[in-house]
């Protein structure tokens, strides 16, 4: 019988996007780790790596190059007494003072989607938001129009709620 797989629970945990791509251990020439990179760098999934202590100092560089405003969840030593999770932003990340024990489990969050901030709300998004304010709860409501929008959440959620009181 299947045990219990590192990669989906480390997955499950990082709250990431669940859509991921599974790169597995680095190779051994730092050329082709490069070059790998620089493709999962335009990857929009998370990212997940297995990678010895050794090499984990010596890849914070590399990951800050490729991968600098994203988010990353490191597992170690996962479903043991002493298990662990750093999560951090990758520009934030930095190598462990010394050499930790067990192999890592690294999950590199999706690509962050920029939003711009002076888009507003459309007539059309305003409308429909009008149909559903006594059908839907406002946050069903907010994650039913930014799915097709640009437009911030909390813009949508207050215009909602804007809508919510005046009836």
């Amino acid at each position: 019988l299947p045990g219990p797989s590192a990669v989906s629970t480390a997955i499950s945990i990082s709250g990431f996007k669940e859509q991921y791509f599974f790169y597995g251990f680095f190779p051994e020439k730092k050329s082709q780790l490069t070059d790998d990179f620089e493709k999962l760098s335009n990857l929009d999934c998370s990212i997940v790596f297995f990678i010895s202590p050794k090499k984990f100092n010596k890849s914070v560089e590399i990951f800050k190059k490729y991968f600098s405003s994203r988010k990353i969840l490191i597992c170690r030593e996962m479903t043991k007494l002493y298990e662990e999770f750093i999560r951090t932003d990758i520009s934030d990340l930095k190598p462990f003072d010394k050499q930790p024990n067990g192999e890592f489990k690294v999950v590199i969050s999706e690509k962050k989607k920029e939003k711009n901030i002076s888009i507003e709300l459309k007539e059309s998004d305003k409308k429909m938001i009008k149909r559903l304010v006594n059908k839907l709860s406002v946050k069903d409501i907010t994650d039913l129009i930014s799915q097709n929008s640009e437009v911030k959440k909390k813009e949508i959620y207050n215009y909602c709620l804007k809508q919510k009181n005046e009836k």
